[in-house]
């Protein structure tokens, strides 16, 4: 993904969070390193009869406020370090919006493209029964992210249920309807962030509809991002995707762009009505508001200065660095953190568990309603305690999640 060391950057924010709440240094250490990390190095049998060992990982932060919660990537650049620095953010992100997790990641170092069906069925039953050892419906419940969807969690369902002699739907989250899965699951992180950005807009006294956006990054998060924002009256701009960047400032007709262009071989690129421009040139574009949704350590201390948004929305996890964290502060440019922002998808995964766990399932518009509910609440405490402690907004919900975990691990003890 990137050079830059998310692990350290991780444990950064987090001391200093832990500067405005007066936490014992024995607390920090505890905060900063993970619960459990597993490694698992296992074979696969490929389509051409050779056999190829994957590395794997599972890691998980801190189980204060409840099970494990957090996604798994298939990706060539996953690492341990990574996988850690993601299980940290998960922590704090399920404590900000205060469902009842704690955080973790896993991850197999692998390149899906070059895969088969059959063998990344393969691949994924068998990393799911190395890794059985340490998840479950009441200990940690793996969801897709990079590499992984829908499919790749029935699979592990599948796997983790017939070794268990018995259906568990509750054991990971983003799933098939079919299987157990919640309606709104797909496109609820990308609903997430586009309630933050109208919150934010509120707080700022700025009209949403009508606003200008700038969208990196045109997977699941970012496409539903855009198309809900054009859907609720706000101008996309500009986006881009893995074959580059395009940018209309008239606006972009974003759901004919889902439809014709996403996902085909050229992507993007092939729309004609638009300018095409590199990434750089799109993060410094002049907007209303930009959403980082692609990967992490985009917006660096390298091109933090030409960022000309107004609002600042994190769709990716870790997109702002700390050093660039710090150059928009002074510009005053509002970030809004990924930590806040993305968390639509948590939420909507915690729905999910509890509609397995009750065998119980509701409706798209109370699942949407719902989230809704969950981040505008969420929300309105991270600007209060922004104001507050006249801080960044990242701070501030660092501030809110490590208290509500720290406050758990210290009531509950150490054990024995």
């Amino acid at each position: 993904m990137s050079d830059y060391d998310v692990q350290l950057m991780a444990q950064k924010q987090l001391r200093e969070a832990a500067q405005y709440l007066d936490l014992d240094e024995g607390l920090i250490e505890v905060l900063a390193r993970p619960k459990r990390s597993l490694v698992v190095n296992f074979p696969v049998l490929m389509d051409s009869g050779e056999v190829e060992v994957f590395e794997g990982y599972r890691v998980q932060h801190n189980q204060s406020r409840g099970p494990t919660k957090g996604g798994i990537r298939f990706h060539p650049d996953v690492d341990l370090g990574e996988t850690t620095a993601l299980s940290m953010w998960m922590t704090w992100k399920c404590a900000v919006v205060n469902i009842p997790y704690g955080g973790a990641k896993g991850g197999v170092k692998c390149n899906v493209k070059e895969l088969s069906q059959r063998e990344l069925e393969k691949l994924t039953r068998r990393f799911a029964t190395e890794i059985g050892i340490v998840i479950g419906d009441h200990a940690d419940i793996p969801a897709p992210d990079i590499g992984t969807n829908a499919k790749v969690m029935g699979w592990i369902m599948d796997t983790y249920s017939m070794q268990a002699g018995y259906t568990v739907p509750g054991v990971v989250t983003g799933k098939p309807i079919e299987l157990g899965g919640s309606e709104g699951r797909v496109e609820a992180t990308g609903r997430g962030v586009i309630v933050c950005a109208q919150e934010a807009c509120h707080n700022a006294n700025l009209n949403f509809e009508g606003s200008e956006i700038v969208v990196q990054g045109f997977g699941n998060v970012g496409s539903v991002a855009a198309r809900l924002a054009e859907q609720q009256g706000a101008k996309v701009i500009a986006i881009s995707d893995t074959s580059g960047a395009i940018y209309n400032k008239n606006g972009l007709p974003i759901q004919e762009l889902y439809d014709k262009y996403s996902g085909v071989e050229g992507g993007i690129q092939n729309y004609k009505d638009c300018d095409k421009i590199s990434n750089e040139e799109l993060l410094a574009l002049k907007c209303d508001i930009l959403i980082p949704a692609a990967i992490q350590a985009q917006i660096t201390d390298k091109n933090a200065d030409a960022v000309q948004a107004k609002i600042v929305v994190e769709g990716a996890n870790g997109p702002t660095t700390l050093e660039a964290d710090k150059i928009l502060h002074d510009k005053g440019i509002l970030v809004v953190p990924d930590i806040l922002a993305n968390a639509g998808g948590v939420v909507c995964s915690y729905f999910e568990w509890v509609q397995d766990l009750q065998n119980f399932f509701w409706e798209e518009d109370q699942v949407n309603d719902r989230l809704s509910r969950v981040m505008k609440n969420a929300y309105g405490p991270v600007a209060h305690t922004m104001r507050e402690h006249n801080t960044d907004m990242r701070t501030a919900a660092m501030i809110i999640g490590v208290k509500r975990v720290a406050e758990a691990t210290v009531m509950r003890g150490i054990f024995p």
